[in-house]
């Protein structure tokens, strides 16, 4: 296929999904370059990238992201690096002449008290969760940067909001990484030092939707596949599990047979936090890939990387 295709943030772990399903697809002229290589928070290293590239498609993965502790450690950091790199991307797509654009934002856009699930119209519709408000904040400016080039100039550049991803590639770092990755390598350490006792963070009781990053990529194709996409749309899985109830079957993944507790001290965010999917599926997309299946696979590719020393944690 002779399409062009940029891939802002195709280094990390969503952004290599994508250029897996993009090869899938026969896309052969993919670009992904490194922070190194271009920094989007540069605007005018960005427009002349962007520019001299001539991309046919951008897909905007790029994003500077991190569980609750980094969220709150680094509040600036989040909301000045993610409003930087959406406004940059997305308007030097513009001038460049590119017509077809997808932007990824994330689920924590919409307000702490949304109905569950939440739907794509709840946006903006009351206040945001508090220890992640900064990167949301520059994720729904990015979203509606889209939404408004498209109205503006005809331009068909829309967003996805994707739940929590986990996955082949995925970042460990002992305090800045996600979910999933933070417990597998928990779980994992205490198996092989033979702790008895892993404790996890808040009550445990916070409901959270995950999607393998697999699943993810796949439906970003399937939307840039499309005419005429909406605006925005939901990507999840459709169903959530309490962090609690992660824990257990994380441990059971990793074979982990000690005690798991809760420490109420540290904070929960949002109680739950589950995506209204029926847009997605309206558009004959759904996952193929279950909770356990993926953690199962996340765990060995956890495993391979660590043994060949390429393990993201930083």
């Amino acid at each position: 296929m002779s399409k062009k295709l940029l891939i802002l943030g195709g280094r990390g772990m969503v952004g290599s999904a994508l250029v897996r399903a993009a090869r899938s697809r026969g896309i052969e002229h993919i670009i992904t370059p490194s922070s190194s290589e271009l920094d989007l928070c540069d605007q005018s290293a960005t427009e002349q990238y962007i520019a001299d590239l001539k991309p046919d498609e951008v897909i905007v993965a790029a994003a500077k992201v991190g569980g609750i502790h980094a969220n709150s450690t680094y509040p600036a950091d989040f909301i000045y690096i993610n409003m930087m790199i959406a406004a940059n991307a997305i308007h030097s797509s513009y001038k460049a002449g590119v017509k077809r654009l997808l932007f990824l934002g994330s689920s924590c856009i919409y307000p702490k008290a949304a109905p569950q699930p939440m739907p794509e119209d709840c946006l903006l519709t009351s206040e945001l969760e508090p220890t992640n408000e900064a990167y949301a904040i520059a994720k729904i400016a990015g979203l509606k940067l889209c939404e408004y080039y498209r109205k503006q100039y005809g331009v068909m550049y829309h967003s996805a909001m994707p739940t929590n991803l986990y996955g082949p590639g995925d970042n460990y770092h002992p305090e800045n990484s996600h979910v999933i990755p933070a417990m597998l390598r928990r779980f994992h350490e205490a198996k092989v030092s033979g702790t008895d006792i892993v404790q996890i963070w808040g009550t445990g009781t916070p409901k959270r939707e995950f999607l393998y990053v697999e699943d993810l990529a796949d439906a970003c194709f399937h939307l840039l596949d499309l005419d005429s996409p909406p605006d925005l749309v939901n990507m999840g899985y459709g169903d959530d599990v309490s962090i609690l109830e992660l824990a257990q079957q994380v441990a059971k993944t990793v074979g982990f047979e000690g005690e798991i507790t809760t420490d109420p001290s540290k904070p929960d965010g949002t109680p739950r936090k589950l995506m209204d999917n029926s847009i997605l599926r309206s558009l004959d997309w759904k996952p193929k890939v279950d909770l356990v299946t993926g953690l199962s696979e996340a765990y060995q590719c956890f495993l391979k990387e660590e043994k060949l020393g390429t393990l993201r944690a930083k």
